[in-house]
């Protein structure tokens, strides 16, 4: 499969937001300084993707993002040989083109690719820095400012996905979760433009929504599903269509489940009203 599907570049966007929460931001810059590649650990919509987009600006570096998916192999990320009208040609994969301009690479949930992928990490997440392209025979070194970065959710590990210990521990690690009330309220009225004054109320709902997940989702509702709902809100969409729309339906297909999540957002509502 190819990967321009699945591949995005960004070269120095104007500007990023992203919501301070805790120390990442030094540490990351510690990392980048270091050339030591970084693991980032979160559920979905937590801000992980924002982050490396809100570094890659801070550090003036392109940035090349893939899209991590059960068929993505070695090949789709270092390169592969096509067939053009002159002849057969070599066309870099976004690893090798990010090694060879010193960008960020950054692989989103790697753990859902197969796993050759992480095989040819190793020599670019230690002290070597390169990268080995057997179809090229080429040893290519990585060019000053490369910087890898990887991450995945926690939640979907089990014993068939997962990094190993001779991976990880290549890594710089850190942690990202869900943002306190204030920090979440602050970040979704910036991103949906809704007066905070209702975004609080939303943070409030979502955060009774977040009580369920250890017994009936797999995920909790996220910040990003958050903005969704913001969004339709300040539309002119009711809050309770939104809310089922953006908050209710993408957590679960089942019934049962489902029901249990609307009980909350009427109760809620009825609740304001």
């Amino acid at each position: 499969m190819s990967t321009q599907s699945t591949l995005l570049k960004v070269s120095a966007p104007s500007s990023i937001y992203y919501r301070v929460i805790g120390g990442e931001i030094s540490l990351f810059e510690q990392a980048a300084r270091h050339d030591l590649p970084v693991l980032i650990k979160g559920p979905t919509g937590c801000g992980k993707t924002r982050f490396v987009q809100h570094m890659a600006d801070r550090l003036k570096r392109p940035l090349y993002t893939v899209a991590c998916h059960d068929d993505l192999s070695a090949t789709d990320l270092v390169g592969r040989h096509l067939i053009g009208g002159e002849g057969t040609f070599w066309q870099d994969g976004p690893l090798t083109r990010a090694v060879r301009e010193g960008a960020i690479c950054y692989l989103d949930e790697v753990i859902e690719a197969r796993k050759d992928t992480t095989v040819i990490l190793h020599p670019l997440a230690d002290d070597r820095r390169f990268l080995p392209i057997d179809a090229t025979g080429e040893r290519l070194e990585a060019a000053p400012g490369f910087m890898l970065v990887v991450s995945y959710n926690p939640g979907y590990r089990n014993l068939l996905k997962g990094l190993k210990p001779s991976t990880r521990q290549r890594f710089v690690a850190m942690s990202f979760g869900y943002p306190d009330a204030a920090a979440e309220t602050e970040i979704v009225a910036r991103e949906s433009g809704l007066d905070a004054a209702v975004v609080s109320r939303l943070v409030e709902l979502v955060q009774a929504l977040r009580h369920l997940n250890q017994h009936d989702l797999e995920e909790a509702a996220s910040t990003r599903l958050l903005v969704h709902a913001a969004r339709f809100i300040r539309a002119g969409m009711p809050p309770v269509a939104a809310c089922e729309a953006c908050l209710a339906q993408p957590l679960t297909d089942d019934p049962h489940t489902l029901e249990a999540l609307l009980d909350v957002i009427n109760a809620y509502f009825a609740r304001e009203a």
